[in-house]
Order: structure tokens, then C-alpha cells, then sequence
């Protein structure tokens, strides 16, 4: 398919080469939906390597359309789990950013232990930004957004940084428009990987 990327080997770190060109950014976005975050990031960048996670195969065959349709050559989705590419596929010091926007908040208490922002995720998301890269964090759920400003101060290993809402282009997901229109506002959590250090 198209826009898609498969990876020859499922059981080994990536190459940066294999999801990017050399010398360009690569910027992931983490359950990318029905790609629209991601497919704006591209158009506004084509400078930069984007890739989509995305689990669900309906959505992936869209997003591939829609990156087909639009001739994007900086843009192409893997399906996988989210957890799983961060933790064991991303090469290390290899990713400029990683999105992760209204993720499954899980909001029982008994479900909590599958939200995505863990510490051991923190500590594989850290691991695969290059020094100075950025993880983003927007989420429609307080409770969740007070959650990961824990696990986050917890972990100690970003820098938390400022995110106006117009610090820079970020487009908005359709689910947030529709968020916002009924009066919502979104959480936004903005880290980075400290430019010196391990």
C-alpha cells in the first residue's frame, strides 16, 4: 500500500535511514487517526520525514489514500502499537519529535496502568529523541493531563517547556475543532530532551 511503511524486521531497532532522508528532522505522531494532524505537519514541512503510528487497519488504508492523493513524499504510516514502536523499533537519538494527541485517556482508576504516559515510556521516548528533541503531550482530559505533569516530574528527565497556543504551527485534529466549538479547551504538555547529558 502506498504511504505505508513496513518494516523488513519487527524485532530490531530501525535505522534512522530507514524512515528518513539525510539530514532531515523526523517527527512521529503517535496514533495518528485519521491523519489529518499528520498530514498538515507534512504540507507545512516538506522539509521534514513524518511518520504516522497508527494500530487500526481502516485507518491506516485512509491515511494512505490521503497521503497518495496529495503527493506526499514526506509523509508515510506504520501500523503498529504506539508503546511498542517507542519502546523497541525507533532508532535511538533518532526522532526530532514525538506527538502524542487525545490519546484513550482510560479513565477508570483499574485502567490507568494502560494509559501511554508511563514512566518506562518516558524513559524509551527520551532515549529515541535526538538531545534537544521534543515530546508534546495534548489531551481533552484534565485528569490525564495531571497525570502525565506527574509522571513527568517523576521521571526527571525532560525539561518542561513553555506551549502557547500560537508558539508555532501545530494544526489542530478534527476532534479538537470539535472540542473547541463546544467551549473546551485542551491540555498541552511540552518536554524536552536536555541538549547535554546522557
Amino acid at each position: 500500500m502506498a504511504g505505508e511503511f513496513v518494516p523488513a524486521d519487527y524485532f530490531r531497532r530501525l535505522e534512522r535511514a530507514e524512515l528518513c532522508r539525510d539530514g532531515r528532522a523526523l517527527e512521529v505522531d503517535l496514533g495518528c487517526g485519521d491523519g489529518s494532524f499528520l498530514l498538515e505537519m507534512a504540507r507545512h514541512h516538506p522539509e521534514r520525514d513524518f511518520v504516522g503510528v497508527e494500530r487500526l487497519l481502516g485507518r491506516v488504508r485512509k491515511v494512505c489514500k490521503k497521503i497518495t492523493r496529495g503527493r506526499l513524499e514526506n509523509a508515510r504510516v506504520l501500523r503498529l502499537d504506539s508503546r511498542y514502536v517507542v519502546e523497541w523499533l525507533l532508532p535511538e537519538a533518532g526522532v526530532s519529535r514525538l506527538h502524542l494527541l487525545c490519546p484513550d485517556p482510560w479513565p477508570k482508576v483499574r485502567h490507568h496502568r494502560r494509559r501511554l504516559v508511563q514512566v518506562e515510556f518516558l524513559e524509551a521516548a527520551r532515549k529515541v529523541l535526538v538531545p534537544g528533541g521534543e515530546f508534546l503531550f495534548m489531551t481533552d482530559h484534565e485528569d490525564y493531563f495531571r497525570w502525565a505533569e506527574e509522571r513527568v516530574a517523576d521521571f526527571s528527565g525532560f525539561e518542561r517547556m513553555e506551549w502557547e497556543e500560537d508558539s508555532f504551527f501545530y494544526p489542530k485534529t478534527d476532534f479538537q475543532q470539535l472540542w473547541e466549538s463546544e467551549g473546551k479547551s485542551m491540555w498541552r504538555l511540552r518536554c524536552r530532551k536536555p541538549i547535554s547529558g546522557p
